[in-house]
């Protein structure tokens, strides 16, 4: 079982007859590792995080939380094909939400600082971050910059509204790997990877952090925190 596409391309390098269990894929069929999601046909299955109208439902959480809001950022990694995928679905979801969207590419650690200088001049209002091991391994510093820069963030998984991030809206990392483990299980009681369809996530958290939304002067309406499955006191 591996996560990452990165980590996944790794290992099916290594072995065509070996199972393989994705906890987790941008894209599996456009990389590769599957034939389709349905019938992925050879010795790699398991979850995918495809769900391009998450983008969309993150920018309106963004828009109820700062008022008024006309130019948000993305940061993506260009060198994660997720990544680049999340960035498209974003553009096409910030025009037809009639929001202005500012690109700033990040793919390494140390650009951090410069791509938070690139936000303040192009005058972002708010910050929407891309999840990938980059960003994820980093979390405490994008929290922090987005705090020092007045930025109100959003995210994908919690684990970034733990670290600080204003709010986070995406599947949970611990469903993610317990539903990895039943394909382990259906694996060893003998099905064969190829005949398991990859699953998609339907499952998603809304995490607040209300610490941060204080920091940031932000009063969010009532009507939002009500729908948080979780609020950060």
């Amino acid at each position: 079982m591996t996560s990452t596409d990165v980590a996944i391309a790794a290992v099916k390098q290594q072995t065509r007859t070996i199972p393989i269990v994705m906890a987790s894929s941008t894209d599996p069929v456009g990389t590769g590792f599957v034939a389709s999601l349905a019938r992925p046909g050879g010795n790699v299955t398991g979850l995918s995080n495809i769900s391009p109208e998450l983008n969309a439902k993150r920018l309106e959480l963004l828009r109820e939380a700062v008022p008024g809001l006309s130019r948000v950022a993305i940061m993506w990694n260009p060198d994660v094909r997720g990544a680049v995928l999340d960035y498209k679905e974003t553009d096409s979801a910030t025009r037809s939400l009639r929001l202005q969207l500012q690109s700033v590419e990040v793919s390494r650690a140390d650009a951090f600082e410069r791509a938070f200088s690139e936000l303040t001049t192009g005058r972002a209002e708010a910050l929407m971050v891309v999840t990938s091991s980059l960003s994820f391994a980093n979390r405490d510093q994008l929290a922090s910059l987005a705090l020092k820069h007045r930025l109100p963030s959003m995210y994908g998984p919690r684990e970034y509204a733990d670290a600080g991030g204003l709010m986070a809206y995406g599947q949970s990392n611990a469903e993610r790997w317990r539903r990895a483990a039943t394909y382990v299980d259906k694996i060893l009681k003998g099905a064969k990877p190829g005949d398991l369809p990859v699953e998609q996530p339907t499952k998603f958290e809304l995490v607040i952090n209300l610490k941060t939304a204080k920091a940031l002067g932000l009063t969010l309406p009532p009507s939002l925190l009500r729908r948080a499955d979780e609020v950060i006191q």
